[in-house]
C-alpha cells in the first residue's frame, strides 16, 4: 500500500505525529499498573499504520 497523491505523504506524516501525541497523552493519564487497554492499543496501531504510509526512510538505504 502506498500513498500516491501529492498531499498524501504529508498527511501520513501529520497523522503519525498526531497519533504519537495521542498515545503519549493516553499513557500519561494512566495509573501505574493499567497501561494496556483498547484505547492505548488503538492509538499505537494507528500510529504504526500512519508510519507505514509515510515515506520515512534512512538516507543510507538509497541507491546511488
Amino acid at each position: 500500500m502506498s500513498v500516491d497523491t501529492p498531499g498524501g505523504q504529508l498527511f501520513a506524516i501529520i497523522a503519525a505525529i498526531i497519533f504519537a501525541i495521542v498515545f503519549i497523552l493516553d499513557l500519561a493519564g494512566k495509573a501505574e499498573g493499567n497501561f494496556i487497554n483498547p484505547t492505548t492499543l488503538t492509538a499505537l496501531g494507528l500510529f504504526f499504520i500512519a508510519l507505514h504510509l509515510a515515506p520515512v526512510r534512512s538516507p543510507r538505504w538509497r541507491r546511488r
